[in-house]
C-alpha cells in the first residue's frame, strides 16, 4: 500500500489526494503541517532532501515527490493519463503550465494570503504581481477552455487535475473568477466526475478500480 505525506490544505498535495480517490487506490495518508515546521524534521528530510510535500511512498525506502510527477505514477495504465503520444505531450503541456504559471501565482497568493498568519504583510510587495500574473494565466485558461470541455485528450485527465487545484481555490486569494465563464463551467465539470472529492475532505480507502469516466 502506498503512503502519502501530505498537508490537507496543500493545492499540491490535494491533487494527489483526489487522483488517489478517483482511482480507488488504497493508501495511508500522513499528514505533514509545514506550517509548523514539520517537513523539515530530520526523519522527513531524510525521505526527501527537498523538504516538501507531497511525497508517496510506493515501496518501502522508495520515495517518489512532485505532485504532477505523482500523478503520472499513479494514473499510469488508466484513462486519466493519455498513453497517445501527442495528447500525452497535451497534458503535460498543461501540467508544466500548472506549475510555471499557477502555482507560482494563484498557489502563492493562496498559501500566503488564506494559511499564513500575517502572510498579507509579510508578502505585501508580492500581491500586485501574483494578481496581475494570476490573471494572464487564468486568461490562457478561458480561451482554452472557450472551445474545449477539458485540456487533453478531449476528457478529464490528470492535466485538469493539476490545474483544478488551485484554480477552484482562486477566489479564497482574492481572484473574481466572474469574468471567467468557461472557467466557471470546467470547474463545475470537474466537481461532478465520478468519486470527486473535496479539499478538506478524508479519502475512503476503497478497493482499486481502472479508472473513472
Amino acid at each position: 500500500m502506498y503512503t502519502l505525506y501530505s498537508m490537507q490544505r496543500s493545492g499540491n498535495c490535494y491533487k494527489v489526494r483526489l487522483a488517489l480517490a478517483q482511482l480507488r487506490i488504497p493508501h495511508r495518508l500522513i499528514e505533514i503541517d509545514v506550517l509548523k515546521g514539520e517537513h523539515r524534521t530530520p526523519e522527513f528530510r531524510a525521505k526527501n532532501p527537498s523538504g516538501r510535500v507531497p511525497l508517496l511512498e510506493v515501496a518501502t525506502g522508495r520515495h517518489l515527490p512532485e505532485s504532477n510527477a505523482i500523478l503520472w505514477y499513479i494514473a499510469g495504465g488508466t484513462p486519466l493519463a493519455p498513453e497517445d503520444r501527442f495528447e500525452r505531450a497535451e497534458a503535460l503541456r498543461w501540467m508544466f503550465f500548472e506549475q510555471n504559471s499557477m502555482e507560482p501565482t494563484i498557489g502563492a497568493a493562496y498559501f500566503w494570503l488564506t494559511l499564513v498568519r500575517g502572510g498579507r504583510e509579510l508578502k505585501m510587495h508580492e500581491i500586485e504581481g501574483w494578481t496581475e500574473s494570476g490573471y494572464a494565466a487564468l486568461g490562457v485558461m478561458e480561451e482554452h477552455l472557450d472551445g474545449h470541455r477539458f485540456f487533453a485528450a478531449d476528457r478529464y485527465t490528470i492535466a485538469d487535475i493539476a490545474l483544478y487545484a488551485y484554480t477552484h481555490m482562486a477566489h479564497k486569494a482574492g481572484f473574481d473568477l466572474g469574468g471567467f465563464p468557461a472557467i466557471r463551467a470546467w470547474l463545475k465539470r470537474v466537481a461532478a466526475q465520478p468519486r470527486h472529492i473535496a479539499m478538506d475532505a478524508v479519502p475512503a480507502q476503497p478497493a482499486p478500480v481502472a479508472a473513472c469516466q
